[in-house]
Order: structure tokens, then C-alpha cells, then sequence
């Protein structure tokens, strides 16, 4: 009985003593997954520095770097633990989805997207007052995008409870289970949108539901997004219809149109705040002119405040021959746009005393490609130091410009088309450098250039990509959303969000791997 008790007990302490075995086996796996993907998101974060530290570069030395639009030597592959063994080699890649110029995925970039490419949500109000129905108009832009949702949006960020024609206020949203209130005032995410009447997570987040640019084969099926066929829009229905027609693509959904961020900084080329022309002390004004561009432009500038355009007939002297302006006398014309002063004549003085002034800022073609990249460049009349969510029409797809008011579709067409031919890299160039370069090239009159002007940029400082940290043995990885606000002295990162419960996204062949072979 002896011998069996002791034999009993020995196997069971065997069974005891393997399963701790096991035991610590799985816990020590498991710290060792959970510590990979710790540092899966540090190479992640590792490369949101690595972007920063590139935007605190001047535009000089980013382009001598390769820019930011598609530089794969830059932002592909960038080795952060280099190791013999294939398992612990660690890199992270920068990538954005690549689009063509109808806004379509065409798979994806290595470098940053343009906030300003996108539409500002919550700039809309200001874009309304602007213009009476700017912002519906800019809504439907969006492919799919139908008058009911775009008021209803508009709505839900107003401050009032007043519904628009066609949208919907608290009283709507009361009669809900579960009720709730509109917000009546900015979003503070795009997702926010999915409390708003009409708009569904079809419709906001399109196809490409692991968001990496692509649609892959398991997006295909609409059952695939929401779980329900109905969800995504199907042939013959108006959302269909209306991005077809505007040639725009619902793989993305509406998010990828949509931002809270954009932003341009208010300098000039050189980083150097431009001139506000609707400063309050004009001498000041004349002075900065004179100095920085020319003190013809400066004479007529601060005349042109204290007596306004003239109307009349007179041809009138070159600004050249009259004396400095009397700086005693106080601004009575407040400028809306820099365009206010092209083509215009200004009188001077009263009675026999009168004289009226010719403008340097001639309205034909020919001159103003000479001066007005430079009165573009340096001369401001918004007094802050960022100008928030215009529309970048150097990159913006087809959609999206034909959503800003006043673009039909042959100024539409005809900005792609020489954007193109003037942009061998895809990325902007001197000649594109300023939003007016559709005026200068012929596109648009000045008129027309004057009702665009308060809608459009050339580009902006606030940029969004895709992080990804991975092992090339094709275990952990992390995969963040990063925008990143680049307006002042330090880029700031203004939201991170970690997407890696989406899965790593892309293959390892297109993120890239190390060529390390021998050591």
C-alpha cells in the first residue's frame, strides 16, 4: 500500500509540475507577444517623431529630401531594430491611400496627405457667411451626398434649432429611441456624423473598411460593411447616381473627403508673416510695403484705403508722380480680398485739388502672372496667423472641386489638366505655388477668381498619414492614424489614433523589409 500511495503521489506531483511547466510556457509566450506588440506601437510612434522631425524642415530642405507627396526612400521601410534574424527585425513605413483625379483609390503612396484636400466640417458656418448656401454646396460635393443628409449636417452644427429646408433639428432627433438632443455645435470627430439623420456607416466609411486604400476581396460584398446589403447604396438609387456623376468614389465613404483639421499658415515663402493690408496704422502699412516690395504698390495700397476705388472716366497719372500719402488721415475701405486692388483707379484729394491715380495692378493677363505671385506671396488681408479650411485645388479631386462654388465642370477639367502638365512629380510647384495660377493660366476671369478666392488654397500645413510598425517575420504590428498640425515653429501631433484592432493592413512586400542578407 506503501508503494502504490507513493507512486500516486509521485504522478500527480509529475502532472502538478508539468502543467506549471505549461503553465509558464504559455505566460512566457504570452509576455513575449504583448511585449512585441508594446514595441510594435513604439516603432508606430517611432515614426510619427521621425514625420515631425521632417515638417520642422524648411520647404527648401524637405524637397532636397525627395517632398512628402510619394518618396518611398524617405517613408518606406525604415529600419528601427536591424537584427541578422529575420524575427527581430523592426521597421515602420509613412503611406496614405494614392488617388487618382477623380478621387478613386489607385492603392497607395509613401508620404503625407494634404489636409486641405479635404472638406472642413466645421468651417462650413464660416464658409455659409460667407456665401448663402456655400456650405451645401460644398456637402454635395461628396460623392452620393444628397440635399436632405447635407442640410441635416449643416443642422447638427449650427447653433440654432431652426431646420433648414431640408434637415433636421432637436425636435427630430427627440422622437428616436433613444432620443437625444442635436449638438448644435462643432464636431469634434467625423464619426460624430453617425448621429445625424441620413448618414450611415456605409455611406461614411465606404468599402475599404480596414481603411489601407484598397478594396480587397472580402470588402467586395456589401454584406461585408454593415452586415446588411441595404446599407450600401446600390444602382439607380440617387447616392449611386450622384457619384457617378460627379466621378467620385463611395470605396472611401465620405470620412475620407471629411476633416476637422485643415489649416494654412499665413506667410510667405520665405516663413515670414505676410502683410495685412487692412492694418489700422497706415504709415506702418506704407512702410512694410515700401521696404519688403515696392513703394509705388505701398502708395497706392494706403491711398487706395483712404479713398476707395474710382468710378469715373479720367485716365489718370501714374502712382508714381504724386507724394507720399498723409498718414493723419484714417482708413476708410476695408478690403475683402488682395484681388480688390487689381484694375482699379483710385481720387485722391477734393475739388480743384483732385487727382486720380492709376493702378500698378493692371488687369491684363501678361502683368498679372508677373505681379501677383509676389502680392499673393506677402500680402494678406486676414490679420490671424492660420487660415482654416479652404480646399487645396492643387490636389483635390474632381469631386471635390466641383463642390466649390462657382466651378463648373470645365474649369474643373481644365485645372486638372494643367496641374498636371505643370507638376511632372505630382506636387506643387513655383507655378503652382499660389491659388491664383488658375487666373494667371487663363482658366478663370478675375471676376470669377474673386468668388473662388475665399474657397480655395494652393495648399495647406496640416497633414494626415498612415504609421505602420511591423516585425518582417510578419507577426506584431501597429497601425496608427496620425494627423499632424505643422502651422507653428514645432509640429504637433493633433490626433493619433491607433487603428490596429483593423489588422496590419498591407502586405510586408509593399510596407518593405530590410535587404540585410549577411552580416
Amino acid at each position: 500500500m506503501i508503494i502504490v500511495i507513493v507512486l500516486v503521489v509521485v504522478a500527480l506531483l509529475s502532472l502538478a509540475a508539468y502543467t506549471f511547466a505549461e503553465l509558464m510556457v504559455t505566460h512566457y509566450g504570452a509576455a513575449t507577444v504583448s511585449g512585441r506588440h508594446l514595441q510594435a506601437r513604439a516603432l508606430a510612434e517611432s515614426g510619427a517623431e521621425a514625420v515631425r522631425f521632417y515638417l520642422m524642415q524648411n520647404e527648401a530642405t524637405r524637397q532636397d529630401a525627395g517632398g512628402h507627396f510619394d518618396n518611398p526612400s524617405y517613408f518606406q521601410g525604415i529600419p528601427v531594430l536591424v537584427h541578422e534574424d529575420l524575427r527581430q527585425r523592426a521597421n515602420f513605413t509613412v503611406l496614405v491611400p494614392n488617388l487618382d483625379d477623380e478621387g478613386n483609390l489607385a492603392g497607395v503612396r509613401y508620404g503625407l496627405e494634404d489636409e486641405s484636400t479635404r472638406l472642413n466640417i466645421n468651417a462650413l458656418l464660416a464658409v455659409d457667411e460667407v456665401s448663402e448656401g456655400a456650405g451645401r454646396d460644398l456637402l454635395m460635393g461628396l460623392p452620393g451626398m444628397t440635399e436632405d443628409v447635407a442640410d441635416a449636417i449643416l443642422d447638427w452644427i449650427d447653433e440654432d434649432e431652426e431646420p433648414r429646408e431640408y434637415g433636421a433639428e432637436s425636435d427630430y432627433y427627440q422622437t428616436l429611441d433613444p432620443p437625444y438632443r442635436a449638438k448644435n455645435g462643432p464636431l469634434d470627430t467625423v464619426e460624430e456624423l453617425l448621429l445625424v439623420r441620413g448618414v450611415e456607416p456605409a455611406l461614411l466609411f465606404g468599402t475599404d473598411t480596414n481603411r489601407n486604400g484598397m478594396v480587397d476581396p472580402h470588402e467586395s460584398n456589401p454584406q461585408s460593411v454593415t452586415g446588411t446589403p441595404q446599407a450600401l447604396p446600390t444602382a439607380g438609387t440617387a447616392s449611386s447616381t450622384t457619384a457617378e456623376m460627379l466621378g467620385g468614389s463611395l470605396d472611401r465613404g465620405w470620412s475620407g473627403y471629411l476633416t476637422l483639421y485643415s489649416l494654412e499658415k499665413n506667410v510667405n515663402a520665405e516663413g515670414v508673416p505676410r502683410i495685412n493690408l487692412n492694418g489700422e496704422d497706415l504709415e506702418q502699412l506704407y512702410g512694410s510695403i515700401a521696404e519688403l516690395l515696392n513703394e509705388d504698390w505701398a502708395k497706392f495700397i494706403v491711398y487706395y484705403r483712404q479713398y476707395g476705388a474710382y468710378d469715373g472716366d479720367e485716365a489718370g497719372v501714374d502712382v508714381a508722380t504724386v507724394a507720399e500719402p498723409d498718414f493723419a488721415q484714417e482708413a476708410k475701405v476695408t478690403l475683402t480680398q488682395v484681388l480688390d486692388l487689381i484694375g482699379k483707379k483710385v481720387q485722391i484729394g477734393t475739388g480743384d485739388n483732385a487727382e486720380v491715380l492709376t493702378t500698378p495692378f493692371a488687369e491684363t493677363l501678361a502683368e498679372m502672372s508677373v505681379y501677383l505671385p509676389v502680392l499673393m506671396d506677402n500680402t494678406t488681408i486676414t490679420p490671424g496667423e492660420t487660415i482654416p479650411g479652404r480646399i487645396n485645388i492643387n490636389q483635390a479631386s474632381r469631386c471635390m472641386l466641383l463642390g466649390i462654388p462657382g466651378v463648373e465642370e470645365s474649369v474643373a477639367d481644365e485645372i486638372i489638366n494643367q496641374r498636371v502638365m505643370q507638376s511632372d512629380e505630382q506636387t506643387d510647384t513655383s507655378a503652382l505655388q499660389h491659388e491664383t495660377w488658375i487666373l494667371t493660366a487663363g482658366i478663370v476671369t478675375l471676376e470669377e477668381m474673386k468668388q473662388l478666392l475665399p474657397f480655395v488654397c494652393a495648399g495647406g500645413d496640416v497633414y494626415r498619414a498612415q504609421i505602420v510598425g511591423y516585425y518582417e517575420d510578419g507577426g506584431a504590428a501597429s497601425r496608427a492614424e496620425v494627423v499632424f498640425d505643422a502651422t507653428g515653429s514645432v509640429p504637433r501631433i493633433v490626433s493619433f489614433r491607433d487603428i490596429s484592432h483593423l489588422g496590419r493592413g498591407y502586405p510586408l512586400e509593399l510596407l518593405g523589409v530590410q535587404l540585410i542578407n549577411n552580416f
